[in-house]
């Protein structure tokens, strides 16, 4: 049994850890080399190419599907240039996060620290006392919104990729061979979407029994190509005869551009990889250049998606560009080539709260009860994940209102303010410090305006805005807006 934990601090090795053994620790921080570790833990760990196949797996998700109504509630000049703000901004909060992990690495001589202790540690040498005083809270109030957050994007996964296994099989004796403008089709259900949520199960369960990130980037890597495989097929059609752009507005409604802010948030998932990842490569040192050239590819995607798809279905852009595509076999297998893709990336994801929640829960057993404890816990969590799909009402709601608390507190309103809290002894500058504030203010705006928006679509759930309300099964993927 494999016992590194991903996300386990220095300080958790006598509590909570499932480290087997004691860990050198190195004088250069985070930056641990080849020498200072175990050569068997040093055969485990990720290579630049496979930490990159990590990194663009875990921000290639279900909300790329959604950034041409995205751009559609923002505008064709605005919607593009809010894309690249917000890209911007969230990279910059992972290279802030990086920073203050690495410097309370240094500061406290340990080998690596997680995002939650890094929030503790800084509150510990905070000038506030109450702080101070409280400082764990704020380790767990990280833990806790990355298990949120991690397991919410799991939960989408499960309603994501039944619901197109349930399209595919009621469209198929519609389906033809002919690749004509997608129709209207108003189809009765088969079976129950949850019948499609329980044949899945079984294989999550299965897939997330692996442990090792070496042996994940395995399955990343297939990811990667499915859903390569159905972006080349989608960018095929949406670069096909574009119709002239100049009649789309510049600018939308701003009522609609709070939908276009949720939208462009929830598809950045990456935050809660970026420490684990860096802290899992061969050569920590080079996470910088990865992370710079893996961000600017996902940024320049997400906006060449976004964009082509409005400009290319116009008012009729739907809530998953998916459901423009024309209903005959090769398109129809986007559906099925990306649901592999999201099926692969759900290990992927699950893989920040099962390395929180198991080293916990291993700690509190025998040994011998050890892989017993960490294979039961993987399976509750997945259990938990499609139950939590199948039984609460609006799901797709529920997920937004959480993921925009969350998600947004961790890639914007967190990592500035921690930046505020580490570095704020020593002198910083009035440009950073005015730089954090409006950073963290942005995303605070974001995350009430996030808020605001899901409840209110929970309060009337028969009622859609006109940006929902786009094709037969846009009420499927409204969480796909938040």
């Amino acid at each position: 049994m494999s016992k590194t934990s991903l996300l386990r601090g220095d300080d958790s090795s006598e509590s909570g850890s499932l480290d087997g053994g004691p860990k050198s620790v190195s004088k250069s921080g985070s930056d641990t080399s080849s020498e200072d570790v175990h050569p068997a833990e040093e055969a485990n760990r990720l290579s630049m190419i496979q930490t990159l196949i990590h990194l663009w797996k875990c921000n290639i998700g279900t909300g790329l599907l959604g950034l041409p109504l995205a751009m559609k509630n923002a505008g064709i000049l605005v919607g593009p240039i809010g894309l690249l703000t917000i890209g911007v901004l969230t990279v910059h909060c992972m290279v802030i996060l990086l920073n203050c992990a690495h410097h309370l690495s240094q500061r406290l001589q340990k080998t690596f620290v997680n995002y939650g202790e890094a929030m503790m540690h800084s509150l510990e040498t905070c000038p506030n006392t109450w702080l101070r005083t409280h400082a764990a809270w704020g380790r767990y109030t990280v833990s806790f919104l990355l298990i949120i957050t991690q397991l919410g994007f799991c939960s989408v996964y499960f309603i994501f990729m039944a619901d197109n296994l349930q399209q595919i099989v009621e469209e198929a004796h519609v389906t033809s061979n002919v690749c004509l403008p997608r129709k209207s089709l108003a189809l009765t259900p088969i079976l129950d979407i949850r019948v499609y949520m329980l044949t899945i199960l079984p294989f999550l369960v299965l897939l997330v029994f692996i442990r090792n990130l070496k042996v994940l980037s395995v399955f990343s890597t297939l990811a990667n190509i499915t859903t390569l495989g159905s972006m080349a097929l989608i960018f095929e059609y949406i670069t096909q005869e574009i119709p002239d752009p100049s009649n789309l507005p510049l600018m939308a409604d701003w009522k609609t551009f709070l939908l276009f802010f949720g939208t462009a948030i929830f598809t950045f998932e990456g935050v809660g990889m970026v420490l684990p990842l860096k802290n899992q490569m061969k050569h920590p040192q080079n996470f910088s250049f990865v992370l710079y050239f893996g961000m600017s590819l996902v940024i320049i995607l997400f906006i060449c998606l976004g964009t082509l798809g409005y400009m290319k279905f116009g008012s009729d852009t739907q809530a998953s560009i998916i459901l423009n595509l024309p209903n005959c076999w090769l398109y129809q297998s986007v559906k099925l080539i990306y649901s592999i893709g999201i099926f692969f990336t759900y290990a992927l994801q699950f893989h920040v709260p099962a390395e929180i929640i198991i080293p916990f829960v291993v700690s509190q057993v025998p040994e011998n009860w050890a892989l017993f404890a960490d294979l039961s816990i993987r399976t509750v969590l997945v259990c938990l994940t499609c139950v939590s799909a199948i039984i609460i009402p609006r799901l797709d709601l529920v997920i937004a209102l959480v993921g925009s608390v969350s998600s947004s507190a961790l890639a914007l309103i967190i990592p500035p303010l921690l930046e505020l809290i580490t570095f704020y002894p020593e002198n910083m500058s009035f440009v950073t410090i005015a730089k954090d504030i409006m950073i963290s203010t942005l995303g605070l705006l974001g995350c009430v305006f996030g808020i605001y928006q899901a409840l209110y679509e929970l309060i009337q759930p028969t009622k859609h805005s006109i940006a929902n309300s786009t094709g037969v099964y846009a009420h499927r993927y409204p969480f796909l807006l938040e």
